[in-house]
């Protein structure tokens, strides 16, 4: 790829977009401020509602003075793919568009996509100057939309990881990208049956190993510290007096405290997708009562330590420890309903017509 390169395709309501891309990016924006663009706020270049009688021709020679190259994509713009996207997705969604224009830039989102798929292998292999987001403003899924590379038609989605589980590519939880067509309601129909419920399953599941895990952590935790407080002597064998077993015995009930914040988290909408009475365990439902009373209370006290007046550590886990207590002795009964309860594919959409191809881009600017 060029050192500096704009890269010029078309959006319906804005007319011919540019993107400065390349290690040298500066000269690419240079050139297209020389030219009379204006730079957006999601990075961006248009130019201004009035014109300034600036053609592809001007800025092909504008750019090649600052050692910028030019190339007209065969697609239309991102900002305009995304949305068309998002209209015909079920629920509520707004778009962004993102761009890369350093080579670097897109090095950062690979901490952050959520997939096991070919996304986040282009992420780290493949030149992407740009991408679009789409929020959906209630579940608060973050999706990623990009060209797929080295292909005219197509791209990829894939998602950001969700919140309070920050895990990227790589996780064995994370769900696959998928290839969408180029045509919104058929992309749609892609997202609607295929990802979003692979996405929920996902969390799902990553959401029930993280309590599995914590719970694990605590346990070993709270092992060891009975065989301390049994014998005497730490791990080491060192003898222990008063004043260290009850320091040992703080510090393992703020570790556990920490882990539980974990269960805190997540349980809670693991907890309301659980249905004993249709489970092979029915009689799992007063266990679970249980365990989402003893939660309530430590979201009250997590309420209080985050939002109230200070509460003192001891304080703080003496009234956690009872809630943590009852997690230990039944979260086995939790997370056998948890696994039972994942959700299932949503309904498909009624396949729409299109309402533009994503890939259309007008006849006017094709022989640029």
């Amino acid at each position: 790829m060029a050192e500096a390169q704009i890269i010029l395709s078309h959006s319906r309501e804005s007319g011919i977009v540019a993107i400065a891309s390349g290690e040298q990016y500066p000269w690419a924006r240079s050139a297209l401020a020389e030219s009379g663009f204006r730079r957006d706020n999601e990075g961006a270049y248009h130019l201004p509602v009035d014109g300034n009688g600036t053609t592809v021709v001007d800025l092909v020679r504008c750019a090649k003075r600052h050692r910028t190259t030019v190339h007209m994509s065969s697609r239309r713009f991102i900002g305009d793919a995304a949305r068309d996207l998002a209209r015909q997705l079920p629920g509520q969604w707004i778009t962004s568009v993102e761009t890369y224009s350093h080579p670097a830039w897109q090095e950062d989102l690979v901490p952050w996509i959520w997939d096991s798929g070919e996304l986040g292998r282009a992420l780290q292999s493949e030149r992407i100057p740009y991408a679009a987001t789409l929020t959906d403003t209630v579940q608060g899924t973050m999706l990623l939309l990009v060209e797929r590379p080295g292909s005219q038609l197509d791209y990829l989605v894939g998602a950001f990881g969700p919140e309070g589980l920050a895990e990227g590519y790589g996780d064995p939880h994370a769900p696959r990208s998928i290839v969408l067509p180029p045509f919104p309601g058929l992309a749609a129909r892609a997202v609607a049956d295929q990802y979003l419920p692979s996405y929920e399953q996902a969390v799902h599941a990553r959401r029930t190993a993280a309590i599995a895990a914590a719970l694990g952590g605590i346990r070993s935790e709270h092992n060891s510290w009975r065989a301390m407080i049994a014998s005497g002597r730490s791990s080491d064998a060192t003898p222990q007096n008063a004043a260290a077993l009850g320091a040992a015995t703080e510090e393992f009930l703020d570790h556990s405290w920490r882990r539980f914040l974990t269960v805190v988290d997540h349980a809670p909408t693991l907890i309301a997708r659980c249905r004993p009475a249709s489970s092979p365990w029915p009689d799992d439902a007063a266990t679970l009562t249980r365990l989402t009373d003893v939660l309530s209370d430590a979201e009250t006290l997590l309420d209080e330590v985050v939002h109230g007046n200070s509460v003192p550590s001891q304080e703080r886990n003496a009234r956690a420890w009872p809630a943590i207590q009852t997690w230990l002795t039944d979260g086995e009964t939790f997370l056998r309903q948890a696994r039972v309860s994942a959700p299932h594919r949503r309904p498909s959409l009624p396949l729409s017509t299109p309402v533009h191809p994503l890939t259309a881009v007008p006849p006017a600017h094709r022989s640029h």
